[in-house]
């Protein structure tokens, strides 16, 4: 299996994260912002201005210029401090050839249960770490790091850019019949905690529209308010998977 690792990057020139961490990651960047991607020494792809402002627009750009002749493409986020992988109760950081690697072979597996999506656990918490359930089949797949198989038709719904990763997760329910999760990887990173990216347009009325909407195009079955949140409203929705599965 052959993949390539690309990350959208949208105002954050300063050297990224996820580079420093894993280099063979390629940051992807609008054409008026490179000089100074460039100047940090950041690897990267030059784009159009027009294809990046919405994060929905530039990953489905990504997958229709990129794939190639790969046989899946990783959507990672420019701020990943590592990816991990559990040990018992401890948790390892992948290196860029262990991830390399692994990422190919999940890919296969990915392929071979007939899925055409793959990601990991969201938080890098021991919980998440389910012994006697390494895999799901219909749990939600979180945005910062998602694996995108080349047969996969689908492409992330640009009216939701701050709920895409909840709308392409049920997309892949629908229409492979699941997505692969696996709890035994995990990912850490600064999601709402810097400038630049989502956190351009992200804040809490445009969360609550961006809610209803997904809300709207899946039904409040599917898609509920986490009212044990702490907060008065959560930015993050329950997603109830409508088909059977792991």
């Amino acid at each position: 299996m052959k993949v390539s690792f690309y990350s959208p990057s949208y105002k954050r020139p300063e050297k990224s994260i996820t580079q420093k961490n894993y280099p063979d990651v390629t940051l992807v960047v609008r054409e008026s912002d490179a000089d100074e991607y460039k100047k940090n020494g950041n690897r990267i792809v030059i784009v159009p201005d027009s294809a990046q402002g919405n994060l929905c627009r530039i990953r489905n750009y990504i997958i229709d210029n990129y794939m190639g002749d790969n046989d899946a493409i990783v959507l990672l986020d420019d701020d990943c401090s590592g990816v991990y992988r559990w040990n018992v109760d401890m948790k390892v950081k992948l290196t860029m050839d262990e991830l390399q690697y692994i990422a190919e072979d999940i890919t296969g597996t990915c392929k071979d249960w007939g899925f055409e999506f793959w990601g990991m656990a969201c938080i890098p918490d021991k919980r998440t770490n389910r012994e006697g359930t390494p895999f799901n089949t219909t749990a939600y797949i979180g945005g910062p790091f998602q694996v995108i198989l080349k047969d996969n038709i689908l492409r992330y719904d640009e009216d939701l850019p701050l709920k895409e990763d909840y709308d392409f997760t049920l997309q892949n329910m629908h229409k492979y019949n699941g997505c692969l999760r696996v709890n035994f990887l995990c990912y850490d990173v600064k999601q709402a905690e810097q400038s630049g990216g989502c956190a351009t347009y992200r804040n809490n009325d445009r969360e609550k529209q961006q809610f209803i909407a997904l809300q709207k195009k899946w039904g409040n079955k599917i898609i509920r308010e986490d009212t044990k949140s702490k907060r008065n409203f959560d930015f993050n929705p329950k997603l109830i998977s409508p088909i059977k599965g792991v």
